[in-house]
């Protein structure tokens, strides 16, 4: 059988780490081009240009290598909100800098975001932990700074969070599935004008300017 013409060419021993990234690379294309239950372990190899033999000895399995890949991009989000948060102690530009977070996650190379947002496991009770335990970080790191920055509690400013980051997320998606028609961005800057009216409602102790 001829190999793929984009698979990886064999023979070169790589360190532990340096292989390990190779191979979630390879998954990732795989999985999202083929989603999940279609991808298979002999492909991933190819794609990768190793044995599936070396592919098991550094994950026992489909699930185990669809998780590890999960585990990272989901760190990468997370990563990236809270650099979002920390990049100023502006509020108004603290609310783009976290939409601009979730938009760029989903306009990312390798379209990682399918594999967090979109994967046809979000019913596997691991995923969908993985999925809930992520967005809550998230919503964590934003309702400390509404928090820190409002005269609301710690359970209001909660609820707001887990609100924030739903509408970040949701038209994130929504923005990429429509094919960009809107500049991101535009998109960007409509999404989190529309939650700083409702935020610079409060009273902030760090006011921005309109």
């Amino acid at each position: 059988m001829t190999a793929p013409s984009d698979a990886r060419p064999r023979g070169t021993r790589l360190p532990r780490v340096a292989r390990r990234r190779q191979l979630l690379a390879a998954a990732q294309e795989v999985f999202v081009s083929q989603g999940y239950h279609q991808a298979a372990m002999d492909e991933i190899a190819e794609r990768a240009g190793v044995s599936k033999p070396v592919l098991y000895q550094h994950f026992p399995g489909k699930l185990e290598l669809y998780l590890a890949l999960l585990e990272q991009h989901c760190e990468a989000l997370v990563e990236k909100q809270r650099k979002a948060l920390e990049s100023t102690t502006d509020n108004r530009e603290r609310v783009v800098a976290s939409f601009t977070a979730f938009f760029e996650f989903v306009a990312g190379d390798g379209e990682a975001f399918r594999l967090v947002f979109e994967s046809d496991l979000r019913n596997l009770p691991a995923v969908r932990e993985k999925l809930d335990h992520t967005l809550h970080r998230c919503a964590e790191l934003i309702g400390e700074v509404i928090r820190q920055d409002t005269s609301i509690s710690e359970e209001e400013a909660h609820l707001l969070s887990v609100g924030l980051v739903g509408l970040a997320e949701t038209s994130a998606r929504y923005w990429t599935g429509s094919g960009g028609g809107v500049p991101k961005e535009t998109a960007e800057l409509l999404v989190s004008r529309l939650a700083w009216r409702g935020l610079s409602g409060w009273d902030l102790t760090r006011e921005s300017a309109e």
